[in-house]
């Protein structure tokens, strides 16, 4: 794994994530959202997350099309573009583990099986070869309780 330079860090905390952008560029106004869940939520598990999408079109992942992503969600993890690793991830792609899990197929839900507790979620939209969009197009992280 690489680690962001001391410069990289320091646009990272400054909230500059745009500036390290590689991915395909994203239309003025395009947003991601929870369709069904809000931040404070208190649910049960498992869970089902709707995701939205504003100002550009749901793809599977390899599909060229302009104005097109598919969907991202990250959990329990730090904010997208605070992380040591999401210069990397905008440069070369999302990485796929059980905190970031990917749509590839254009599903716009997922249905998760949580433990009980706090947890994290946020939506980053990525293009065709899972590289966040530029700019980035992510969620607020919202912060929902599993009974």
């Amino acid at each position: 794994m690489t680690h962001p330079s001391s410069a990289t860090a320091l646009m990272l905390t400054l909230g500059l994530l745009p500036a390290l952008a590689g991915g395909t560029p994203a239309p003025d106004g395009t947003a991601v959202y929870f369709v069904n869940i809000e931040d404070g939520a208190t649910v049960s598990s498992p869970v089902t997350v709707v995701f939205g999408l504003k100002g550009m079109g749901v793809a599977p992942a390899g599909t060229e099309k302009e104005n097109t992503g598919h969907h991202h969600i990250l959990i329990d993890r730090v904010p997208f573009g605070q992380g040591e690793d999401d210069a990397d991830m905008m440069e070369n792609g999302l990485i796929a583990d059980e905190n970031h899990v990917h749509f590839g197929g254009g599903q716009t839900e997922v249905t998760l099986d949580l433990e009980p507790g706090r947890h994290t979620l946020q939506l980053v939209l990525g293009d065709l070869s899972h590289v966040p969009h530029d700019p980035p197009i992510v969620t607020e992280v919202i912060g929902i309780t599993v009974e």
